[in-house]
């Protein structure tokens, strides 16, 4: 496994439309592998194949319940409607309301390419429709309704 470069916004791969994955093969799962090891070492909960700079429809997440790994997933349910707070490691020093449906249901393909479904709320359901708008070029920032800069602590105060 390899730690990957995460992008940030300003580069055209993260306002491209990804490819969907045509076959899972060796490349596919290494590149699971290596988004997820991404994932982990900047403290996030999701990551999209675009913000590593690979336009294809993957994506890694972890809301503290374990990976979930999504090729080609299509949201095919939406119920309900939360704002919430949300943050991306492709932007880095803002963070904003958005809203989101509260509750969805997603179809995708697992690393062995069978078929699964997803039903979720509360926080992954949030981070999974946020991970998907990255794979059709969106970022949270064009949802936002507020957006406001980090809280950085100045270097020597902690």
């Amino acid at each position: 496994m390899a730690k990957l470069d995460i992008i940030v916004a300003g580069n055209p791969v993260l306002r491209l439309k990804a490819k969907e994955v045509e076959r899972i093969d060796k490349k596919t799962v290494r590149l699971l592998n290596d988004m997820a090891e991404t994932m982990y070492a900047a403290d996030g909960v999701g990551l999209a194949a675009p913000q590593v700079g690979v336009s294809r429809r993957i994506v890694v997440i972890d809301v503290g319940e374990g990976l979930i790994e999504l090729i080609n997933p299509v949201i095919t349910k939406r119920e309900g409607s939360v704002v919430g707070g949300e943050g991306c490691l492709s932007v880095p020093n803002f963070e904003g309301e958005v809203e989101r449906a509260e509750y969805i249901e997603c179809e995708f393909f697992d690393r062995k390419g069978k078929r699964m479904k997803l039903a979720s709320d509360g926080i992954l359901a949030i981070a999974v429709q946020h991970e998907l708008d990255h794979l059709d070029g969106i970022l949270f920032i064009d949802k936002a309704t507020v957006l406001t800069p980090k809280e950085t602590v100045p270097v020597g105060i902690e």
